[in-house]
């Protein structure tokens, strides 16, 4: 059985990667989400992925934390469509949820189905 956790490895937390994902990176949108990726081949394999609720949208903390938490739990779950398809390459993705309105977890696991397997063509 894979391994379904986040580890703290794979969260994408340094300033130099998230510069790099923001002025190099390619990006779409899946409603509710603004996706960033960058994929890497000098580097050992990993997957590093960030997770962003914009307070511009959703002014109280309670909100910005509901959706992150789904957000995390969707790609946590979904995780291996695109460690299947990495090979030896390093991938950062960075989620952005750009919708106003709070929406329910199974929106949310859709939407993020969507970009993982968009992505992993692309690979």
């Amino acid at each position: 059985m894979p391994d379904r956790g986040l580890a703290h490895h794979e969260r994408l937390r340094t300033l130099g990667a998230i510069r790099r994902l923001f002025t190099e990176g390619e990006s779409g949108f899946v409603y509710p989400f603004r996706y960033l990726w960058y994929s890497d081949a000098d580097t050992e394999p990993s997957v590093e992925v960030l997770f962003s609720v914009p307070k511009k949208y959703h002014k109280r903390a309670n909100k910005r934390n509901l959706l992150r938490r789904r957000t995390k739990e969707s790609y946590r779950l979904q995780k291996e469509l695109l460690t299947l398809h990495i090979g030896a390459r390093n991938l950062d993705l960075a989620l952005i949820y750009s919708a106003r309105e709070v929406l329910p977890s199974h929106k949310i696991s859709h939407a993020v189905r969507r970009i993982l397997e968009s992505i992993a063509q692309q690979l």
